[in-house]
């Protein structure tokens, strides 16, 4: 089995039972595989499309605040929605739906100081 098969089987199964540890690490893979530049790309994309509210609440400590898929499409631009759900191997509005239940979590476990770990 591939790689991308594994990860595409792996969201399947997050989307049936909602495993949030297997969801974020397919979130992590996914990510450094498209040109967002992983968890601090798409933090930096999000917040330069006007989410910079919803993402510091999952920076910070407290609440996550909740993002919708259509406030995702409008912030990443098509081009990036086509890429990842491509990646996920799911359909673009699936792909979207897992990322508006699991990122606000998967930013929020990767930045227990507040901020994210930069890439080496």
């Amino acid at each position: 089995m591939s790689l991308f098969e594994t990860i595409s089987n792996t969201i399947k199964g997050v989307l049936g039972q909602g495993g949030a540890a297997e969801a974020s690490a397919a979130i992590m893979s996914t990510l450094e595989r498209t040109d967002l530049g992983g968890l601090q790309g798409i933090v930096s994309k999000l917040e330069a499309g006007g989410l910079g509210e919803q993402v510091k609440s999952w920076l910070g400590s407290g609440a996550n605040l909740p993002v919708t898929a259509d406030q995702l499409r409008g912030a990443l631009g098509n081009e990036h929605v086509q890429q990842m759900a491509r990646q996920f191997g799911l359909p673009v509005d699936q792909a979207l739906n897992f990322l508006a239940t699991h990122l606000p979590n998967t930013v929020d476990n990767a930045s227990p100081n507040g901020t994210l770990p930069t890439s080496s």
